[in-house]
């Protein structure tokens, strides 16, 4: 793969972190979320890579087909240039980090955080990708979760099994066979994943065929689940971003989740082509 040149953000560009109290558009006391999302590039872009970590820099090198790191890539780079816009800040003075996970405390497998800058209300991050989507979703408090799904067709065999329950494989029976059960079954699926990631867990720890998601029911639905004898209640949106991909937030049921959802489609950019020596 012939990689583009780029230079990781390391600590002699990090900036200093800074409070953003009263920013314009920061989630707070309403409960409101910002969701962006866009059209990953299939070439790297060394204004990417410009704004990563340094792991996450190494990260982008070591995957082998050029378009899923130039996705890796882009989605990090875009989540910091969300957070920018939104605070008004620089995308090179956000820094991003992982809270500890909270089934074996790693900090290495954790959910995403804002390491800075520093906020007056706290904010939480989630971040997904898919073949033909990227999303990153903020809120005000301490957990998110987001999940995007490219739509593909689904197997008879997930209609039973470890992953639905009972109400959600009789759902699926309802549906005409084709595009409109292969909607509902990924409908189903982010809105499972992206609870877990809000849970702070990913589907480790989870019996997914006990995670009821009501998919019947447009939403938001209110959504259980439980680890380790712990119950905890989410409330569900799905999101529009276009008739090719499935995609849910989660946020923890109660005032954090009683405002609106604001959806920002970003437009894909692409690598400029450098000019031909030759003028053909």
């Amino acid at each position: 793969m012939a990689f583009t040149h780029g230079t990781p953000k390391g600590e002699h560009t990090r900036q200093p972190p800074h409070a953003v109290p009263g920013a314009t558009g920061v989630p707070g006391t309403d409960g409101e979320a910002h969701v962006w999302w866009w059209r990953p590039p299939a070439q790297l872009d060394p204004s990417d890579l410009a704004l990563l970590g340094t792991e996450e820099f190494r990260r982008a090198l070591s995957l082998l087909a050029e378009r899923d790191a130039a996705a890796f890539a882009h989605n990090r780079a875009a989540a910091r240039r969300a957070l920018a816009g939104l605070l008004g800040i620089a995308p090179e003075s956000v820094e991003l980090g992982r809270h500890r996970c909270p089934g074996c405390g790693d900090r290495g497998h954790g959910p995403p955080r804002v390491v800075s800058p520093e906020s007056a209300v706290p904010l939480a991050i989630s971040m997904s990708r898919t073949a033909d989507c990227g999303v990153f979703a903020l809120g005000a408090g301490t957990t998110i979760g987001v999940d995007v799904e490219t739509v593909r067709p689904m197997r008879e065999a997930s209609l039973s099994g470890s992953v639905l329950t009972d109400n959600e494989s009789a759902h699926l029976l309802t549906l005409a066979p084709g595009p409109a059960r292969d909607a509902g079954f990924h409908r189903i699926w982010t809105r499972k994943e992206a609870v877990v990631k809000a849970a702070g867990l990913g589907l480790v720890g989870t019996v997914l065929n006990r995670l009821e998601t009501w998919p019947a029911h447009r939403g938001p639905v209110r959504v259980l689940h439980t680890y380790a004898g712990r119950t905890t209640a989410w409330a569900v949106q799905d999101l529009w971003l276009g008739d090719t991909v499935a995609a849910a937030v989660a946020r923890p049921q109660g005032d954090r989740a009683r405002g609106p959802v604001h959806i920002h489609p970003v437009p894909r950019t692409e690598t400029p082509t450098a000019p031909d020596p030759e003028g053909t």
